[in-house]
């Protein structure tokens, strides 16, 4: 079994995910708009152009995403975070200050009881991270 996140934006998925593959060195290797799907060929040109489907992978993981469907009215990201658990001190700070440029910080990241560094963000474009930096077992 493998889970993974699903992000839901308000036609801002492309850009996000074109953000998102910078700051976590990733690759998009899915880009698919409604335009491109079976059915919405009658739709608006703003419908069609919208992120149907959206992959990134960073190593053997994968985020993915979409834009809102028109039928399912977007609502937010909402009750839920990124987590990305690192090693390295340097890199939490590098991932956390990449995601964070553009949006607010929740809590700075710093030392907690249980990791070298973990810090709470919410980016550009609405999506909550929190990033820790395990300590040594």
């Amino acid at each position: 079994m493998q889970l993974n996140a699903y992000l839901i934006y308000n036609g801002q998925a492309e850009a996000a995910f074109t953000f998102y593959a910078q700051c976590l060195r990733g690759n998009v290797t899915t880009l698919l708009t409604f335009g491109e799907m079976p059915g919405f060929e009658n739709q608006p040109a703003a419908t069609r152009a919208k992120i149907a489907h959206v992959r990134l992978e960073v190593g053997d993981q994968a985020l993915m995403a979409s834009d809102s469907h028109p039928d399912y009215p977007y609502e937010g990201i909402k009750g839920c975070s990124v987590s990305i658990a690192v090693t390295d001190p340097a890199e939490a700070m590098r991932l956390f200050d990449a995601l964070a440029d553009g949006g607010s910080v929740q809590m700075p990241l710093q030392e907690t009881s249980w990791s070298m560094r973990f810090g709470m963000l919410v980016d550009r474009f609405g999506a909550a991270w929190m990033i820790n930096c395990t300590k040594p077992a």
